[in-house]
């Protein structure tokens, strides 16, 4: 089954030949054929080329089915003891896409000669061992003296 991930209007979607998708509405008139640039992802039954963001070369063809608007949202904000209540509505538009095509970049034919392999370069000397530091003689350090201990007396009295 061929297929391929398209982007429209920052979403994604899954685009079969045949099939109808609904993306975010598109200013374009019903009957127009687009051609869908932005292809992400396109599979061929085995063969799965994906994009670095996009496949270069790979088209969708697209035709405009109709321009309609999705279901009725409400929105109803509400802040108890306030007096406040919105009630709002919202209709997201839509346009429906007829999946004509799929079409990728032919790929290049293979040649009966075999692609030269680069030369390959000689292995790196390995680098010389390092020899460990000798250590160097630290003049003592200076002593601090030693602080005095004091003790708390206690004078006992009865």
């Amino acid at each position: 089954m061929k297929y391929a991930i398209i982007e429209s209007g920052g979403k994604q979607y899954k685009a079969v030949e045949g099939a109808t998708i609904e993306v975010d509405r598109l200013p374009e008139e019903i009957g127009k054929k687009i051609e869908i640039k932005s292809v992400l992802l396109v599979s061929d039954g085995n063969n799965i080329t994906v994009g670095t963001p996009t496949v270069s070369g790979a088209t969708v063809k697209t035709t405009i089915v109709d321009q309609f608007k999705g279901p009725k949202i409400l929105v109803f904000k509400y802040h108890p003891r306030k007096r406040y209540r919105l009630k709002r509505g919202h209709r997201q538009q839509y346009t429906r896409l007829q999946i004509d095509s799929i079409q990728t970049k032919a790929a290049a034919k293979p040649t009966d000669e075999a692609p030269a392999k680069p030369a390959a370069k000689p292995a790196a000397a390995a680098p010389p061992e390092k020899k460990p530091a000798a250590k160097k003689a630290a003049a003592p350090a200076e002593k601090k003296p030693a602080a005095k201990k004091t003790t708390k007396k206690t004078d006992d009295k009865k």
